[in-house]
């Protein structure tokens, strides 16, 4: 397909409570959207590396330069007719995987909307019917803790994570535990440890967790295979998957017995389908992360949810979780308890509602 034209979006989505984690506490997430569009279609892509660089050496306003004044005009008059075809015009220039995201995923939703499939299909999705988890932020206080996760509970999900950070305790996960002593739990560190934190993670090995994810170094994969090598509790990479390459060392290295993918961390849908087919093939567990994007990114999620091999509830958020009224529409809903339908629509579905677009927009080109 020749690419008419690509417009770029940053925007700052305001949450209805703050995000908590090890590295930050988060009140509005800045994204960047992009729109492509190819003759009289259009497709929609998002990328969320937040408004600094703390999950990651992106940020929004970063971002959205560098695709407005770089990838933008190398873009746009080609003809692109495959992610891969992308991703090779993109390759010179080193990193930036979330900036390269946004224009993949946007490639990908016009791609599936000139075919009239939806997106989910198109990648060789085998349902549609996509399990998603519970996710609690740390919490002030025990009390609001065990709220999130008996909701949780009643609400039918089939897993909760936690964030941890240095300050939550062991006390704290044991707690949970004790109490729901039968739901699937784990924790993420957003790589706020270190091997000096042994002991602590040798009494979190004792709680039966399934994962532990990302305990060390956002780059680290050497103390991360060290750090495995002394639990039972398998360690599960994110902020250090950045590519298949990585993927494969962690793996190779005994770094990382899971695997989360977010697709705009590791350069755009393109690469996570491959990320997910190694991992397939390996028989690594893998599952899929979320960065609190739109419908936009989520619808992207979606889609690659439905990928053979998905061994986990995937970070996805329903209608009203984390914002009072989504910047994209439609709304995403559960079907059921914990599960959430990919949409049977051209592409991954969704588009930026223009007046909450133009609301929330901070910087457009």
């Amino acid at each position: 397909m020749r690419i008419d034209e690509v417009s770029v979006f940053h925007v700052s989505m305001p949450l209805k409570a703050p995000w908590k984690t090890s590295f930050s506490v988060e009140t509005a997430i800045d994204t960047v959207l992009v729109r492509l569009r190819s003759g009289d279609m259009v497709g929609w892509g998002e990328t969320a590396p937040y408004a600094v660089p703390q999950f990651c050496p992106e940020w929004a306003a970063g971002v959205f330069l560098l695709i407005r004044d770089v990838f933008a005009p190398l873009v746009t008059g080609r003809e692109i007719d495959s992610g891969a075809a992308l991703q090779d015009l993109l390759g010179s220039f080193k990193g930036n995987w979330f900036a390269k995201a946004a224009l993949d995923t946007a490639w990908w939703d016009l791609a599936a909307r000139i075919e009239d499939r939806p997106l989910w299909q198109m990648i060789g999705g085998t349902a549609p019917d996509v399990a998603v988890g519970a996710d609690i932020p740390v919490q002030d206080s025990m009390a609001a803790l065990h709220d999130g996760v008996r909701a949780a509970v009643d609400g039918g999900f089939s897993r909760t994570k936690l964030k941890f950070r240095p300050d939550s305790g062991v006390g704290m996960v044991a707690s949970v535990r004790e109490a729901f002593p039968d739901m699937p739990l784990h924790i993420d560190c957003n790589s706020g440890f270190t091997l000096d934190d042994m002991d602590l993670f040798r009494e979190l090995d004792t709680l039966g967790l399934v994962m532990i994810e990302q305990p060390l170094g956002w780059q680290d994969l050497i103390d991360h295979a060290k750090l495995q090598a002394e639990l039972e509790t398998p360690i599960c990479l994110d902020e250090t998957i950045t590519s298949v390459e990585i993927a494969k060392q962690a793996v190779e290295t005994g770094a990382s017995r899971w695997i989360n993918i977010k697709h705009g961390r590791v350069g755009g849908l393109t690469n996570a389908i491959e990320i997910q087919r190694y991992c397939t093939g390996a028989g690594v567990p893998c599952w899929v992360g979320g960065m609190l994007e739109s419908n936009v990114g989520q619808g992207v999620s979606l889609a690659l949810a439905t990928l053979p091999g998905m061994a986990y509830a995937a970070d996805i958020f329903p209608r009203g979780r984390l914002y009072e009224t989504d910047l994209a529409a439609p709304d995403i809903v559960l079907n059921g308890p914990g599960t959430i339908t990919a949409p049977d629509r051209p592409g991954h579905g969704f588009a930026p509602d223009p007046g909450r677009l133009t609301l929330r927009t901070v910087s457009r080109g």
